[in-house]
C-alpha cells in the first residue's frame, strides 16, 4: 500500500478534534433524553441518517444499538420504506421527515414543506433534538466515509 492509497483515519489523525465531535454527539444523545426521546428513536434516526449517506460503518453500529434499545428486525427491515408503512408512529415519522431533510437539504420548497409536518408532530424542543441529532449523524457518517473505517466480521 502506498502512501496515496492508505485510508488516513481522521479520528486517530486529530483525535482533539474527534473528541470534540463525540462532545457534540453526547451533548445531542443527552438533550433527546432531556425532551423525552427514548433511546429506540435515536437510534432509529441514526440508522436512517446513515441508510441515506451510505456509511457502513455507522449502519453496523447503530442497526445493533437499535436492537438494543428494543428497535424491531421489521421495523429496521422497512425503514427505507417508512412513508408507505403504517408501522411508524406520527411523532416517529415527523422525526424521520425532518432528519431525512436535513441529511438531503432539499430544495427551499421541500425543505419548509418537510419542516412544517414536522412542526404539526414535534414540539420546539423534539424539533430542535432532532435536528441536533441529524446534524451530528452526518458529521460522524462523513468522517467514517472519509476514513473508510471497517466493519469488522462478526465472530
Amino acid at each position: 500500500m502506498t502512501a496515496t492509497t492508505k485510508h488516513i483515519f481522521l479520528d486517530k489523525q486529530h483525535p482533539a478534534v474527534w473528541r470534540a465531535l463525540n462532545g457534540l454527539g453526547l451533548r445531542a444523545r443527552e438533550a433527546a433524553q432531556e425532551a423525552g426521546m427514548e433511546p429506540r428513536t435515536m437510534e432509529l434516526l441514526h440508522v436512517r441518517i446513515s441508510q441515506l449517506n451510505g456509511c457502513a460503518y455507522c449502519l453496523d453500529l447503530h442497526v445493533r444499538e437499535a436492537v438494543q434499545a428494543g428497535e424491531s428486525p421489521q421495523r429496521l427491515a422497512v425503514l427505507p420504506a417508512w412513508r408507505d408503512t403504517a408501522l411508524f408512529t406520527e411523532k416517529e415519522r415527523a422525526a424521520l421527515a425532518l432528519a431525512e431533510s436535513i441529511t438531503s437539504l432539499p430544495g427551499h420548497s421541500s425543505q419548509e414543506q418537510e419542516e412544517a409536518y414536522a412542526r404539526e408532530h414535534l414540539t420546539e424542543e423534539e424539533f430542535s433534538v432532532v435536528s441536533w441529532l441529524a446534524i451530528a449523524m452526518n458529521a460522524f457518517n462523513r468522517v467514517s466515509i472519509t476514513s473508510h473505517h471497517p466493519v469488522r466480521k462478526e465472530r
